[in-house]
């Protein structure tokens, strides 16, 4: 398959797309700083967005193995996420605390971004990003004064 002119600069178009809609996230994790930031997100989702474009330009008439495409890739993108996660074992007050939760959710919803600038899914993208960079950035004073269940009484979400 020959690629035109008009074909790369539409698939540059995206890939600056998907770049542009995981930014704003990537400033917010990076302006907490967590380790997962500015260079982690954007990556993401251009990555994804081009998983799941050479996806559809080699099945472009089979939307199973397009869905295959995205399933192993947003399993490979969990994986990523789960690397974010970190258990506290040193310090009297935070040992067995659990932090990057949020960040490991983020990564994955970037690259659901990546995925839905792919397929010209924009408003997906657009509310995707915002959502999530709302809630990392509004949410946690929010979360911190919540009631939480007291040492050995809580349930299972």
């Amino acid at each position: 398959m020959e690629m035109t002119l008009r074909q790369l600069l539409g698939d540059l178009g995206l890939a600056l797309a998907a770049f542009a809609f995981a930014f704003p996230i990537g400033w917010e994790r990076h302006a907490r700083g967590r380790p997962a930031g500015l260079r982690t997100f954007p990556i993401v989702a251009l990555a994804s967005c081009a998983f799941a474009l050479l996806g559809q330009g080699a099945f472009p008439d089979d939307p199973g193995a397009q869905a295959r495409i995205l399933q192993g890739l947003m399993t490979g993108i969990g994986f990523i996420g789960g690397g974010a996660i970190v258990k506290e074992m040193s310090g009297e007050e935070r040992e067995g605390t659990v932090t990057g939760i949020a960040t490991a959710a983020s990564i994955w919803n970037t690259g659901a971004i990546g995925a839905a600038v792919s397929y010209r899914r924009f408003e997906v993208a657009f509310v995707l990003s915002a959502v999530n960079f709302l809630i990392l950035r509004y949410l946690k004073p929010v979360v911190e004064r919540a009631p939480t269940a007291p040492e050995g009484e809580g349930g299972s979400d």
